[in-house]
């Protein structure tokens, strides 16, 4: 079968175009036919070695990219039984999707529903999981909660938006274009600023009468971090769930002190879908909120693994306005 795998770290250079052996589905685990692969930070990350080192994210060399998918599942390995040959399925955070068929733990997976397309489910999950938790489990928007997102053109921005108006908290964003900020107004977004080299920590103070936001949501990392410290509510939550400015590697935590006796996080969303009951909670809230309308997720590109490569340069080169995904077995 087709596959794009990386044998070292590198810039889109080190993406081999390989055919390999489709793989069987072991104990516990479902063979699929992949449709669609979603296209994330994440696997830019994952190419340049960012997760050479993590336990969160094994990665073992040579890796087959992708952690995001969705298709028809074709056989299924002893002890599965809530999948059969022909359900549609979706799932994230396990590697293989840049390939024709991929093997993925049963409990991983979520039934797609017929009346969602197989392309919106591949470019809904990894970036709809992620704004789901942030929202509901890490800063626990409620009415009343003012929050600041970042990167809010973004695929996970977006939705991080949306999901923050469903529950009545006020939005704040920050984007580099004007055109990106209409479209995270578009989205629903109180105010949208420019970053302007930190100078949003003004724009939010002001809009707050100097009290500064309950949470800030930061995707950016090196180029932000510090600025979203200046634009938190003394005692407020910085979530911290990105770098892909670069990462801060010099923060003295007394930083939150002088900065308002904030609360610094890093979570991972590998750590917030622990089992398959929260799997196919979060799923099927994302899936109801995509059929009936109150969510909105735009698929910025369409490419296939032929040109992989110039998906993940685009992607670096932050042009893009939504989710890429990856059309492998239309």
């Amino acid at each position: 079968m087709k596959s794009i795998q990386i044998d070292r770290y590198g810039g889109p250079d080190v993406l081999v175009h390989r055919e390999i052996a489709a793989p069987e589905p072991k104990a516990g685990e479902v063979l699929i036919r992949i449709s669609h692969a979603g296209i994330n930070f994440m696997d830019v990350h994952t190419r340049e070695g960012k997760y050479a080192k993590s336990q969160t994210y094994t990665v073992t060399l040579p890796c087959t990219l992708g952690m995001e998918g969705a298709g028809e599942v074709v056989s299924v390995g002893a002890g599965v039984s809530d999948f059969k040959p022909g359900d549609r399925v979706a799932y994230c955070i396990v590697w293989g999707s840049y390939a024709e068929y991929a093997v993925v733990p049963a409990w991983r997976c979520v039934k797609v529903p017929a009346a969602l397309s197989l392309e919106m489910a591949a470019a809904s999950l990894f970036h709809g999981f992620t704004a789901h938790y942030l929202a509901h489990d890490v800063g626990r928007l409620a009415p009343g909660v003012t929050c600041l997102v970042h990167a809010a053109s973004g695929g996970i921005g977006q939705i991080l938006i949306q999901l923050a108006k469903r529950v009545g908290a006020t939005v704040y964003a920050t984007t580099s274009t004007q055109q990106k900020a209409e479209v995270a107004r578009e989205r629903g977004a109180d105010l949208a600023v420019h970053y302007e080299n930190g100078r949003f920590a003004e724009a939010i103070r002001d809009a707050t009468q100097g009290r500064g936001v309950d949470v800030v949501f930061d995707s950016i990392g090196k180029a932000t971090l510090r600025d979203s410290f200046r634009a938190t509510r003394k005692r407020g939550l910085v979530v911290a769930y990105g770098s892909v400015s670069g990462s801060v590697r010099d923060l003295d935590p007394i930083e939150l002190g002088e900065a308002g006796s904030l609360f610094l996080t890093r979570p991972r969303l590998a750590d917030h879908l622990p089992d398959a009951a929260t799997t196919r909670r979060r799923a099927d809230e994302i899936f109801a909120a995509l059929l009936d309308g109150s969510l909105k997720i735009g698929v910025a590109g369409r490419y296939t693994l032929a040109d992989v490569n110039e998906a993940h340069a685009a992607l670096e080169d932050r042009r893009m306005i939504g989710k890429p995904v990856l059309v492998i077995n239309p």
